[in-house]
């Protein structure tokens, strides 16, 4: 179904306008099928389910007064980590340029964006999904808050989810929490290529309480970003068999989550982060960092002398990300600490888990 959220009538009378700040914490997602080569507007090539994440996240604050002038452009302050930083402002205000169209009243503010990680940012924790979905949602509230018209919940996030999709893809899905897809499939009613939705149906409980820790393995930034990786996938020899593989994978994942097989879930997990890492090199560049092989052959070492379901998956990083049902928690945390961390950058690593989405603070 399309949906156009292109309105000219949403305009202001600035001098009406008091000056005001809109807070939202938004987390990360961690994709278990993954969305890799995009077409037209954003749009994916392949459907796509994460989970969204809870301690890795991002806090946005927009503050807003009215214009004095009659300059058109946008008026914009960036902070990140309370510097001002010209490569992501930039990035935002290109942004914010090109959704004029659904938010023509940004023409008419003073805006200062302050923004902020709680995990290294450009590392392949996707840290676009966590600030981009932030901000969409800090846009929707503001239009809520001069309009009144976004006060049903649902219609909210989907529009939060859409404008998010335009900054970046993934970021569509970290609007909604435990589970969302993103992309059209037959089998998930309501699913769109334009916007994610929360998937729910038929959830074993086991996946429920996912834990999700995140070794860093380099704090570094990545030597070629998503953006650039998306776009490499046009000239991809394998490109179109993977998106089939994908939406056949995703189909094998769907029956796996119902029933609760944690090992068909883990299994498909670490082929589609292997799969992913496939590709990049196919286009001639690699992401992996020794370590992050070394950390792999243990946790598979691990799960073989154990037997406890516990598996990998990576972003666009070399990070990992050790997927486990929260009933081993202790048994995993022990394992990472006696084994893991000595891999990891300055021994670091987050212990998340999937999260209940986003928060306006």
């Amino acid at each position: 179904m399309a949906i156009d959220y292109k309105n000219p009538k949403l305009i202001i009378e600035t001098r009406k306008i008091e000056p005001g700040s809109i807070s939202w914490r938004s987390p990360s997602n961690l994709a278990i099928i993954k969305y890799w080569g995009k077409h037209g507007n954003q749009l994916p090539r392949n459907p796509s389910i994460s989970f969204t994440l809870d301690k890795a996240y991002t806090e946005t604050t927009l503050e807003y007064a009215p214009k004095t002038g009659v300059d058109q452009g946008i008026e914009l302050e960036f902070l990140f980590d309370g510097q001002p930083n010209e490569a992501f402002g930039g990035k935002v205000r290109k942004f914010l340029e090109s959704i004029t169209d659904i938010f023509p009243f940004l023409r008419q503010l003073k805006l200062s964006i302050r923004s902020a990680n709680s995990f290294p940012h450009s590392s392949g924790i996707a840290s676009s999904a966590s600030s981009m979905s932030a901000l969409a949602l800090c846009l929707c509230t503001l239009e809520d808050e001069l309009f009144n018209d976004l006060d049903d919940d649902v219609a909210f996030r989907q529009k939060a989810s859409f404008v998010a999709r335009l900054g970046s893809g993934s970021a569509c899905r970290s609007i909604y929490p435990g589970l969302a897809v993103w992309g059209e499939m037959g089998e998930i009613h309501g699913s769109s290529d334009l916007y994610a939705i929360p998937y729910k149906d038929e959830v074993h409980e086991t996946f429920l309480t996912y834990q999700d820790a995140i070794l860093i393995v380099s704090k570094g930034e990545k030597s070629v970003s998503s953006r650039a990786g998306h776009a490499l996938m046009d000239n991809n020899p394998y490109a179109e068999s993977r998106y089939q593989q994908a939406r056949q994978r995703l189909h094998g994942l769907l029956m796996a989550m119902r029933t609760g097989d944690v090992d068909v879930f883990g299994q498909i997990l670490e082929a589609e982060a292997l799969t992913l890492h496939a590709l990049m090199m196919a286009s001639n560049y690699i992401l992996v960092k020794p370590n992050t092989l070394t950390l792999i052959d243990k946790v598979q070492a691990f799960r073989k002398e154990t037997g406890h379901p516990l598996y990998f998956s990576l972003d666009a990083g070399p990070n990992l990300h050790l997927l486990y049902p929260g009933r081993i928690k202790q048994v995993v945390e022990n394992f990472i600490d006696d084994q893991l961390v000595q891999y990891c950058e300055n021994g670091q690593w987050i212990a998340d888990e999937a999260g209940e989405g986003p928060l306006q603070l």
